[in-house]
């Protein structure tokens, strides 16, 4: 499809709002931010052994080559990128990491189970920067997406599906959140969140409307059609199938969270945040009835010191939390083996005996700052689809962290899920840098400037007119007539005597958009 870049004209009496490229800021943010990972890293060997680590040189080279190096693919695609996202993701994948190596340093000392594959990580890390290049570079225009909002939503809740599937799906730590495949295991619902964000905002561009007005009013009060409220409904079905299938209550809170925020976004109604709050506690009282998995969760979350066994994970990781205090023991000097599964559902905790309660308080502010730049990128977004995928990739974002590190310090109960960059977990690594080169293409798009907007010319109506009738358009005698400027035609366009019978297209009335 062909694209043209062509000035398009602010709304009358606005004044456009500029944003400047930013690009030498983020750099240099960018390798502060990597400096917080390489500090942990270079401390770990110091405070354990007084001595550099073993690779530290090469590792050094590497991890600041790739973030320059995909500084210039931002640079080079999307110039007007946001400049404070991608320095809070190195922030958070580098403190990842060097958690990561250290946990590795004492493999001898911790139980069957207690393991992981370091170079398996360190493949989906660059794995995952390859598919955030692949989206900078070819992903030009989210707006595509929004064709297909039908398949899209069917392929997120297969993958939500999945695990259920005899022979595929495998249950870890109490939840079946996994699938085989060959030698590899994937956790599908990583990528069906963004899959999800896609497909919800497209029905909802098209459907808002319908939406934010359907339906019968009584005293006061709008009811909503069944028919209106069939994507709320189905998705309120799939989380309770999680929850009772999978056993994974994050998953569940995760994906019926975002339909309703996307709902009350994008119709700005109150009555949706209601429905969906009768839903999600008639569905949870429910399943804490009739399913004993679901008592048990809530029993560990309330009164672990009554389950010394079936709650040890979590009274381990409240002791850690204990010993790190405000400042935490430091880099390599902590004991997070002790409690099971360190490295991944409870990586917050682990953290916490090292770097301190003021150390994850940071960490915190990051994914708040990435949720809140996204959430400001809907906020200035003309295109409604555009507004409507970033704040739906935001609040999954948003809700994911908080249901992971509210789980992991008992403010909620017990969940599946990652902590986005920082957790290991191959699926998890690779669905957020997809996610952040998402939401980097659509911060480029909010902030170019107006006069450099591309138009896809297949989406636009066009009007087709005979060249011999430029000469009108010229002499201003047409110009009324198809509300074009005068100014706009050359004169040797117009000058293009009666022999040309070529035809040529024409923006609509009111100009490009």
């Amino acid at each position: 499809m062909s694209e043209l870049t062509a000035p398009v004209a602010p709304p009358a009496g606005t004044a456009p709002v500029v944003f400047k490229q930013r690009r030498g800021i983020e750099l240099v943010l960018i390798l502060v931010a990597q400096s917080l990972g390489w500090g942990g890293y270079i401390l770990t060997g110091l405070n354990r052994d007084n001595a550099f680590p073993a690779h530290w040189l090469p590792v050094t080279i590497a991890w600041f080559g790739v973030g320059v190096a995909l500084h210039l693919v931002v640079r080079w695609r999307t110039p007007y990128a946001d400049p404070v996202l991608l320095p809070c993701v190195f922030a958070l994948v580098g403190i990842g990491q060097a958690a990561l190596y250290r946990f590795t340093l004492d493999f001898d000392k911790v139980s069957e189970g207690g393991r992981f594959s370091e170079r398996s990580q360190i493949i989906a890390l660059f794995l995952g920067l390859a598919g955030c290049c692949a989206i900078l570079i070819w992903l030009r225009n989210l707006r595509r997406l929004n064709a297909y909002p039908y398949v899209l939503s069917a392929a997120a809740v297969v993958l939500l599906l999945l695990p259920l599937v005899p022979g595929l799906g495998w249950e870890v730590n109490g939840s079946r959140i996994w699938i085989h495949l060959g030698p590899f295991s994937l956790q599908p619902a990583e990528i069906a969140k963004l899959v999800l964000a896609a497909s919800f905002a497209g029905y909802l561009t098209e459907n808002r409307e319908l939406l934010a007005s359907g339906g019968r009013r009584l005293l006061g009060f709008r009811l909503t059609r069944v028919r209106d409220i069939a994507p709320l409904l189905v998705m309120w079905g799939v989380s309770l199938v999680i929850i009772v299938g999978q056993r994974d209550l994050g998953t569940a809170l995760l994906f019926f969270g975002l339909i309703v925020l996307m709902l009350y976004v994008s119709t700005g109604q109150l009555r949706w945040i209601v429905i969906a709050a009768g839903l999600g506690l008639g569905g949870s009282l429910a399943a804490w009835r009739l399913f004993g998995h679901v008592q048990q969760r809530v029993a560990y979350w309330l009164h672990p010191e009554d389950f010394p066994d079936g709650a040890y994970q979590i009274i381990t990781a409240q002791y850690g939390m204990s010993v790190g205090g405000l400042a935490g023991a430091g880099w390599g000097l902590g004991w997070p083996y002790m409690t099971p599964y360190y490295f991944n559902d409870m990586i917050a905790p682990s953290l916490v005996e090292e770097i301190g309660v003021a150390g994850l308080m940071g960490i915190v502010v990051i994914y708040g700052l990435i949720a809140f730049r996204g959430l400001r990128m809907a906020l200035q977004a003309k295109d409604p689809f555009t507004k409507l995928f970033a704040a739906g990739l935001s609040f999954g974002f948003l809700l994911q962290t908080f249901a992971i590190i509210g789980g992991s310090t008992r403010l909620l109960p017990l969940t599946g899920l990652t902590c986005p960059f920082l957790s290991q977990g191959g699926s998890s690594m690779i669905a957020n840098w997809l996610l952040a080169g998402l939401l980097l293409v659509t911060s480029h798009e909010v902030r170019r400037p107006v006069d450099l907007v591309e138009v896809d010319l297949a989406d636009e109506r066009t009007m087709t007119i005979d060249v011999r009738q430029l000469r009108h358009l010229f002499s201003g005698q047409a110009a009324p007539l198809l509300d074009v400027p005068a100014d706009l035609v050359k004169e040797d366009d117009a000058a293009a005597g009666p022999e040309r019978d070529e035809t040529i297209a024409l923006p609509p009335p009111g100009g490009l958009s």
